[in-house]
């Protein structure tokens, strides 16, 4: 029986099945084109076309003039066959078909502007240099919008319950597009929700947290709801967050991050890593926390992140020590793992896991002492103890993001010239449309993107 054949009945009246060749560009938007699923097997051989300038256009669909590609030049979107995934428990819709891209030149190698080929050759670099292999997880904080539900309090079981039937078919579609989700949780933000999904090699929890958007999204809609993933959807309220977990292990599989006898039971390769990140996170966070209103969420007590912190179960940290199971048996060295707090959703996480990867490899290389851990929120300290510790303010707008990424040379020398050519202009383009907004405009048009 063919695809097509073993569509259900309800889909099938519907139309035509499509199947989405997808790319998610530097500002976490995935986009794509669209065939029929019974061409699939031709298609996925030879992929589809792709504009250098797509890479070039703002959330509010406009492309700066001084982009470097214009008009010209033509790519492949090339499918992974192993990011395919497919849902078709959707009440009234057809199924969610789709398959994720990398970007190539017409002769098949890498484009410099795909963000999943930059992760990969990233992941490539750090296992050659270490010998060691990067496990993640994205961890995920959207808010539901428009919907008439009854106060509930935070973390509640009214919470979850009021919105029946959302979570369970959100969590019956996660299944089915192979994300391996762990929990969905009601949040303390008004509406807000979190998905957990289980680690993976970190090109495939790259995918994942770009199905788990899609899927969550189409899931609301079906709801007759709408979801966002914007970092704020009011001045005021309570960020949504994208936290970046991370931990290592050798190539036979052995944890490698865990070291009991160092602090924060953080082995020394991880350590370095960590210095590597905190270096650089000034100029970092304008590729994972990309957006004007971005900056609205990375401020003290937000429990975010504001300075270019590690600490241990610390939530002001930028970079945290995850808890781990303590009861007798568990394998602490297996569950072991840090997170990446200054990241949003409208980060791309390839770009975003990418220069984590490279920020933290320039670490190792630089064999840089670990950073010490923070217990407190850094804000509360004297600025002289700020100082004693290397704690630094993260930028506080996205100008400031990008003009700490222009001066940091070694961040810049990561990307091809056109590349920051490109995503300079493109964010320049960005700021200059939401410079005449009020705050409540800029978290409402972020929030209808994302």
């Amino acid at each position: 029986m063919s695809q097509n054949e073993s569509m259900g009945r309800d889909a099938s009246r519907l139309g035509d099945e499509l199947v989405g060749f997808l790319t998610t560009d530097m500002i976490g938007l995935t986009r794509g084109r669209w065939i029929p699923a019974g061409a699939e097997e031709a298609a996925l051989r030879k992929g589809c076309g792709w504009v250098p300038a797509n890479l070039a256009l703002t959330p509010f669909d406009t492309i700066p003039a001084d982009n470097p590609w214009g008009s010209a030049g033509d790519l492949r979107l090339t499918p992974d066959e192993a990011s395919r995934f497919r849902v078709l428990g959707l009440p009234g819709k057809t199924p969610l078909n789709g398959v994720l891209c990398d970007i190539t030149a017409l002769d098949g190698t890498p484009w410099h502007g795909c963000g999943r080929s930059f992760l990969k050759a990233a992941l490539a670099d750090f296992e050659a240099e270490t010998g060691l292999r990067v496990t993640a997880a994205f961890e995920m904080e959207f808010q539901i919008e428009g919907a008439a539900w009854e106060h509930a309090p935070s973390f509640s079981l009214a919470s979850m319950r009021r919105a029946d039937p959302f979570g369970p078919l959100l969590m019956a579609a996660l299944r089915e597009a192979g994300v391996e989700p762990e929990m969905v949780l009601a949040e303390y933000g008004r509406d807000q929700f979190e998905i957990v999904c289980g680690p993976a090699d970190a090109v495939a929890a790259a995918d994942r947290a770009v199905v788990i958007r899609e899927v969550t999204r189409e899931v609301a809609r079906c709801c007759g709801l709408r979801s966002t993933f914007v970092p704020k959807s009011t001045p005021d309220g309570v960020g949504n967050g994208l936290h970046i977990h991370f931990s290592f292990r050798t190539g036979d599989g052995a944890p490698a991050s865990f070291d009991p006898a160092r602090p924060g039971r953080v082995s020394e390769t991880t350590g370095q890593f960590v210095a590597g990140l905190i270096r650089h996170m000034r100029a970092l966070v304008a590729l994972t926390a990309p957006s004007v209103v971005s900056y609205f969420r990375l401020r003290p007590h937000h429990w975010s992140a504001a300075y270019t912190a590690f600490g241990a179960l610390n939530r002001e940290a930028s970079v945290r020590v995850c808890p781990t199971p303590e009861t007798p048996g568990a394998n602490i060295a297996k569950a072991f793992n840090l997170e990446y707090r200054a990241a949003d959703n409208t980060a791309s996480p390839y770009w975003a896991l990418g220069v984590m990867i490279r920020a933290g490899l320039a670490g190792i290389r630089e064999g840089l002492a670990q950073p010490p851990l923070i217990a407190n929120d850094p804000d509360t300290l004297p600025p002289p103890e700020r100082e004693r510790l290397g704690l630094r303010r993260l930028p506080e707008t996205l100008p400031e993001a990008l003009d700490a990424f222009a001066r940091d040379s070694i961040v810049r020398d990561w990307f091809h010239p056109e590349v920051v050519e490109g995503f300079l202009a493109m964010k320049r383009s960005e700021i200059e449309t939401t410079s005449s907004w009020s705050d409540a405009e800029i978290c409402r048009r972020y929030a209808q993107v994302y």
